[in-house]
């Protein structure tokens, strides 16, 4: 997970915003009565009817809500575009709040459409919208301040208690044929740069945001505990950044196989052994300690791994969220003065994202393991349940499958 996020305050402020269209994930939560509560020239949702629990005909349900309907009504609302999505790609918590309806304090109390790692093409613009137009391939920032608050002052909008941010709830996400969006939170793709690089700009900014985190610079050694996609992007940027070498460790080989492919110097699958004799192979490997430790688990036993790891000075990034209260040995933290950082999603990084896609500087692509149409949105959520491959992509536009 990491990417969503599973901490902060409830959301207040404005309603949610709902897509314009329907055909999207099962939601988690008890049956819809449908379409309530849209501002004005936001539309809403039609009605999806009772949701099936597991183990229902969520197949038939999911058959039922994705239809091909015409482009919705536009009214006018001066900053946000009107968007055909193309690919959005499944997150850990996007599976997290299907299957347990809530992470950390967001919880899932109404039917909510899911996905956050999205792009698509403009197809309206409103009215106070001078740098985008119909036609133009853009990637969707997640997250739109309400309120310019103290955090949005001093450049960490993230931080911000009232943001609203996809498929986190209240707010619907943009697994769904059509969507309207802030259009200063969305950014246009070069021609060089594909819908699914525009989708994994999202994971990606959530490692180039843990790399700054953690002041991965030229020469660093880095440690990166877990290979899933998170923990891929975090190779990924911190060997664009600079990092000499990068360790990995995770349960899976075959996911560590994928981790040498983007970068990795170095593996470790892990099996039966304790935080101290992990952080020791660490060492080992890299032949000394790493500068720099970023935790992609959210596991107790990864994060106390990464304090033994970790050399005197240096700095944990927690970038995985697990539960909300853990042991670790603070005291081993506390007198070799380790920083332990927190990030909570990301800030100001598509630019750079975009930047570093199309000069090729970063290669993405490998992370797609797995491509469906939206009408088989169930089966990939299983997939994705199941741990099979890496980054499962679902197509929304039924005219286009290409990445």
């Amino acid at each position: 997970a990491g990417a969503a996020g599973a901490e902060g305050r409830p959301h207040r402020g404005r309603p949610r915003r709902r897509p314009l269209d329907a055909g999207a994930a099962p939601s988690p939560a008890e049956p819809s009565h449908g379409g309530a509560g849209a501002e004005p020239g936001r539309g809403s949702a039609p009605s999806r009817g009772p949701a099936p629990g597991r183990g229902g005909s969520e197949s038939s349900w999911l058959q039922k809500v994705i239809t091909d309907l015409p482009e919705p009504p536009w009214a006018d609302f001066p900053p946000e575009v009107l968007l055909q999505m193309h690919s959005v790609g499944i997150c850990g918590s996007d599976v997290h709040y299907w299957q347990h309806g809530r992470i950390g304090d967001f919880v899932v109390k109404n039917p909510m459409v899911l996905g956050h790692e999205a792009s698509g093409t403009v197809i309206k613009v409103g009215s106070g919208v001078t740098h985008l137009k119909p036609g133009d391939r853009v990637a969707i920032e997640p997250g739109v301040p309400r309120e310019m608050d103290e955090f949005c002052k001093t450049g960490r909008y993230n931080l911000s208690p009232t943001i609203f941010f996809c498929a986190t709830p209240p707010d619907d996400g943009n697994l769904c044929r059509y969507y309207k969006h802030n259009a200063s939170y969305c950014y246009k793709l070069p021609d060089n740069v594909t819908f699914e690089e525009g989708a994994l700009i999202e994971p990606l900014s959530v490692g180039i945001h843990a790399c700054k985190r953690a002041g991965v610079t030229l020469g660093s050694k880095v440690f990166v505990s877990g290979s899933g996609p998170i923990g891929l992007v975090n190779v990924l940027v911190a060997k664009m950044m600079g990092a000499a070498a990068v360790v990995v460790t995770d349960l899976s080989a075959s996911r560590l196989q994928k981790a040498k492919e983007v970068g990795a110097d170095f593996t470790i699958q892990v099996t039966t052994e304790t935080p101290q004799e992990v952080a020791s192979k660490v060492e080992a490997l890299l032949g000394c300690m790493p500068e720099m430790t970023v935790e992609c688990t959210g596991v107790q036993a990864c994060i106390q791994t990464g304090i033994y790891a970790t050399r005197s000075g240096g700095t944990l990034v927690l970038v995985g969220l697990g539960p909300e209260m853990v042991t670790l040995p603070m005291v081993n933290a506390a007198v070799r003065e380790i920083d332990i950082r927190g990030i909570f999603r990301y800030c100001n990084t598509w630019p750079v994202a975009i930047a570093l896609l199309a000069s090729k500087r970063i290669n993405v692509k490998p992370l797609v393991t797995h491509r469906f149409p939206l009408e088989k949105a169930l089966e990939a959520f299983e997939t994705t349940r199941r741990g099979e491959g890496i980054k499962v992509m679902l197509k929304c536009d039924p005219t286009d499958h290409n990445p």
